[in-house]
């Protein structure tokens, strides 16, 4: 593993586990891209660049005819300087004109990863986790420099990328885009996949094959949203769960992004991702600087699940941080579908005591605990305690909470705010307003301008103010609308275009601040669901709630799709009432209670009227999850059955020294006179015998991966079966 420059070909050869990145200073100075792939022992340039002169591709060197960026695959191209393709960055200098042209200047290979300032970024524990590379690249008219960052993981088929753009000239340049990386492909043979979706809906799979001309996905939301998560993979054609090439691209970020490929008229394709340029500038005065997120490329040459394995073990490790980055996360029940608005201490106590009977292990308070907060249209803002709903404050509450035996936690939504507010009626500009315009609202509520000091500073005080007050142990962090009327009262007018993501920079701050001032809460974040679920918020809170929609059958897709980049440490999976309160579906609790014990478990219903049976059954639930909550949640991943391929869904969990597996198996809807099923099981030491613990018998590890495992008779629509396998 390394990154290795041969002074004499110009080449850069990056390695990382089974991969090789190889690049190369061409001509006078431009950086080409030439391989990316399984790993190779040297990069003696089998494969050449070719050049070719071209129909209505110009020369950068009128000399030469056969030279043209518009046919070179680079690592970060410019418009304008006869590339037509679409660019990685593109500044505006002070004249108006929008031509820049970057050329090396130098490079430095160091040992371990740098922190990418008030960004969140992957990171090593030890510098000999990692080596990483700086390219750095100059136009000499304007003085932009701009410093390319690579980092290769010696243990992980993954390298990261992002870009410092450096104003050294005397005159202010304006960033009209700013990508955090550029792969050029030499063909387009490939399928695109990506997340898409909307609210309670969210990470479907879609794939589709690439063709002549640009595709993307974005958000223009202000957030990575429900509707498409930063994530794009390319798959060589025919690529499979098990088998084939793929490239996996996920930005660490959780604003507006654009993920695309443009295929050209010669059939290369050009992958880039970013921040979204759609309404985005940037000033940089002489002497500033500018830093674009981290994008982390996966590559795998044994099919999809093998590119989620790296992304799981980077992101579960190397990304999320903080106490519960190893630790077990605890089993709780919030209040929220129990009785949404209208609670009393009394009725919070009855439900945590009923869930201390039945074994859980956290209490949650949602919406609805502070100031006049009876429904949705007041009180965003005022983070104080309504004492006609909790007359003995929070303390009060969560002191006989945890005197029952099980923590307190608590939800908040930090970046909002409601018209019917004292902070509005007191601070009515410090929120996302453009002057003398109406000020739309989404749920009844404005979103507080974190691009403001001001404004981060008195939310860091006020949540850390109630944290304080109380023996909280758990924080919901929400955020229910997305950005309209995108505008500062406190930016110029010339700075308005950067607001989206100066919000982010002041919600990372505030997120840094608050999580590391309370190391020993766990904070789970919330958009509506699975509105940001994105590796930006994982960097500050180890799980996210994964959709606001509970019903069993719909969290099969979900949590599958959601499975393809996130670890299942991260995904937060409920039991919730029938019928259920968003697709008003009758499930058992048994595939209720499986397809939730597929990620950090909990329930949201009201325990309190539940039968004697449900009771039963939960306890035997909370029971069983325990024992098997570390495997589920750090355990390795294999999807087995796809629930967007067929009536049926398959996945299970292998513990790291192989001595232990749970497999759960799910089937949508009954058939008459159904043909019998198995399943092949995935990750198991071909060499050892496994009990499975529902029935004492013993089989090979290579028997029930090659041959597999009959499904029993199952009877009726929405049912599942799980197994437990143990090691000999």
């Amino acid at each position: 593993m390394g990154i290795i420059y041969n002074d004499a070909t110009k080449t850069f050869h990056l390695q990382a586990k089974d991969m090789s990145y190889v690049m190369q200073i061409v001509r006078s100075g431009y950086l080409a891209h030439l391989y990316w792939g399984k790993k190779i022992r040297e990069a003696n340039m089998s494969r050449k660049l070719q050049f070719l002169d071209r129909a209505f591709s110009p020369n950068p060197e009128p000399s030469d005819r056969t030279f043209s960026l518009d046919t070179l695959p680079q690592e970060y191209p410019a418009y304008g300087n006869t590339d037509f393709r679409t660019p990685a960055y593109q500044v505006q200098l002070e004249n108006g004109t929008t031509i820049s042209d970057l050329r090396y200047q130098s490079h430095r290979i160091f040992k371990g990863k740098p922190k990418l300032e008030g960004l969140p970024a992957t990171y090593v524990e030890n510098e000999d986790e990692a080596e990483s590379l700086e390219i750095v690249l100059r136009d000499d008219v304007s003085g932009l420099k701009v410093v390319l960052l690579y980092t290769v993981y010696e243990n992980l088929n993954v390298i990261t990328r992002s870009v410092r753009f450096e104003n050294k000239g005397e005159q202010t340049i304006k960033l009209l885009r700013a990508l955090s990386m550029n792969v050029d492909f030499f063909h387009a043979d490939y399928e695109l996949l990506h997340l898409s979706g909307a609210w309670a809906r969210e990470r479907y799979i879609e794939r589709r094959p690439l063709v002549v001309g640009t595709q993307s996905i974005e958000s223009r939301r202000g957030a990575s949203s429900h509707q498409h998560n930063p994530f794009i993979a390319l798959l060589e054609k025919g690529a499979g769960e098990y088998h084939g090439e793929v490239y996996g691209f996920s930005l660490v970020y959780s604003g507006n992004f654009i993920a695309q490929v443009e295929v050209d008229q010669y059939k290369t394709a050009r992958i880039s991702l970013g921040i979204n340029p759609f309404d985005f500038t940037w000033l940089l005065e002489p002497g500033e600087s500018f830093q674009t997120p981290e994008v982390v490329m996966v590559y795998s040459s044994n099919g999809l699940n093998d590119m989620s394995n790296t992304y799981h073990k980077l992101y579960r490790t190397r990304l999320a941080r903080g106490k519960y980055r190893d630790q077990e996360r605890p089993i709780l029940i919030n209040n929220w579908e129990a009785t949404y608005f209208h609670f009393n201490e009394e009725k919070i106590l009855q439900i945590a005591e009923a869930g201390k009977e039945l074994g859980i292990e956290l209490f949650v308070l949602d919406d609805g605990w502070f100031d006049k907060r009876d429904d949705d249209k007041s009180s965003l803002g005022d983070w104080f305690v309504d004492k006609k709903k909790l007359p003995n404050g929070l303390d009060g509450l969560a002191s006989k909470v945890c005197d029952m035996g099980i923590k307190f936690g608590l939800w908040f939504e930090p970046e909002m705010i409601s018209v019917d507010s004292e902070l509005y009626r007191k601070h009515p500009d410090w929120c996302l307003h453009v002057p003398n315009r109406p000020r739309s609202e989404g749920r009844n509520q404005l979103i507080l301008d974190y691009s403001r000091k001001e404004v981060c500073d008195y939310v860091i005080k006020v949540v850390s103010d109630i944290l304080k007050s109380a023996p909280i142990s758990y924080v919901k962090w929400d955020m229910n609308r997305h950005m309209t009327e995108i505008g500062s009262a406190a930016l110029p007018p010339e700075q308005q275009r950067e607001t989206a993501h100066r919000y982010m920079l002041g919600l990372y701050r505030v997120m840094e601040e608050i999580t590391s001032a309370f190391p020993d809460v766990l904070f789970e974040s919330c958009s509506g669901g699975g509105g940001r679920f994105d590796p930006g918020i994982l960097y500050y809170m180890p799980q996210t709630w994964t959709s606001d929609n509970t019903d069993a059958i719909s969290r099969l897709k979900i949590q599958y799709g959601t499975s393809l980049v996130y670890p299942i440490s991260a995904m937060g999976a409920h039991v919730s009432a029938v019928p259920n309160h968003q697709v008003h579906r009758v499930t058992s609790l048994d595939i209720r209670g499986n397809v939730a014990m597929s990620g950090n478990f909990g329930y949201e219903l009201d325990l309190t009227k539940l039968s004697e049976e449900e009771k039963a059954i939960i306890k035997e639930q909370v029971a069983f999850y325990k024992d098997i909550r570390r495997l589920v949640q750090f355990g390795t991943f294999y999807r087995i059955l796809s629930p967007f391929e067929g009536n049926e869904t398959a996945w299970m969990f292998v513990s790291e020294d192989k001595s232990e597996a749970f497999v759960a198996y799910f089937r949508i809807l009954a058939e008459a006179n159904a043909p019998l099923s198995s399943i092949r099981l995935k990750g198991l030491d071909p060499n050892k015998n496994y009990q499975l613990l529902e029935n004492r018998e013993v089989y090979g590890g290579d028997e029930l991966m090659y041959m597999g495992l009959n499904i029993p008779e199952l009877h009726g629509d929405y049912v599942s079966y799980v197994w437990r396998l143990k090691a000999c």
